[in-house]
């Protein structure tokens, strides 16, 4: 990492510096000092580097939404060359790029991306469990799901995913407790409790009460989508005529 080497130099030669101009009596200022000047750069480095990838993320976001895909995506490839200098960025960037060609329904094109993926992303994070589940690695799946739900527990969305992908396997056993361990993080969630309350009763778990954050995870058939979309159309023409 640039970044990390830039500033180790950085201080070392402050140290040196130091020792050279004062005797080897003031080694603790020199330490001093090269720490200091260590973390300021180190510091300064990983805003200027941040301010930059923040920039092209906004700048890929504005292209998906005038549905310049594509651009987005080469846009984020080339953005990787930030990695060497930060760390972190890699795994930022590599999320957005598996979170696109996800949604473009390019679930071959964004497995490797999602491998790569950062933890803390748990969008990215479910989206590389469901490819896992797909592709008959359970044990996959749900060693990603448990990283996901580590690092993000508050997300009602991500245990009610991790939850439905047991019932594909055919796992009520383990849909439900996946569902009352997430309770345990957010006590009282009502769309934890709907799904929870369902599968206790053989029915199906209450996936639409998350709205369009549910549908991006494909997980629901076309067939259905497409009725929950043309429904909402038409409360949304009955809307505009009043």
């Amino acid at each position: 990492m640039y970044n990390f080497l830039i500033s180790g130099a950085i201080a070392l030669i402050a140290i040196v510096v130091v020792i050279l101009a004062a005797g080897t009596s003031a080694w603790w200022w020199a330490i001093l000092v090269g720490l200091a000047l260590f973390g300021g750069s180190f510091l300064l480095i990983s805003r200027v580097v941040m301010k930059k990838v923040l920039a092209l993320m906004e700048s890929a976001s504005r292209d998906i939404q005038a549905q310049r895909v594509e651009k987005a995506i080469r846009d984020l490839k080339e953005g990787l060359r930030y990695s060497r200098w930060q760390i972190y960025v890699e795994g930022q960037i590599n999320a957005q790029i598996g979170i696109i060609y996800y949604l473009k329904r390019d679930f071959s094109g964004a497995f490797p991306y999602l491998e790569k993926a950062f933890t803390k992303n748990w969008v990215a994070m479910a989206m590389l469990a469901i490819t896992y589940m797909k592709r008959n690695k359970r044990d996959k799946m749900k060693e990603t799901f448990e990283k996901a739900v580590q690092w993000s527990p508050k997300e009602s969305l991500l245990w009610s995913v991790y939850a439905y992908c047991w019932t594909e396997c055919e796992d009520m056993g383990q849909a439900r407790e996946v569902l009352e361990r997430g309770l345990k993080k957010i006590p009282g969630d009502d769309k934890l409790t709907a799904s929870l309350e369902a599968l206790k009763e053989g029915k199906k778990m209450k996936m639409k009460n998350y709205g369009e954050m549910w549908l991006q995870f494909h997980l629901e058939r076309q067939s259905v989508v497409m009725k929950q979309q043309a429904a909402a159309m038409g409360m949304k023409r009955r809307f505009i005529r009043k």
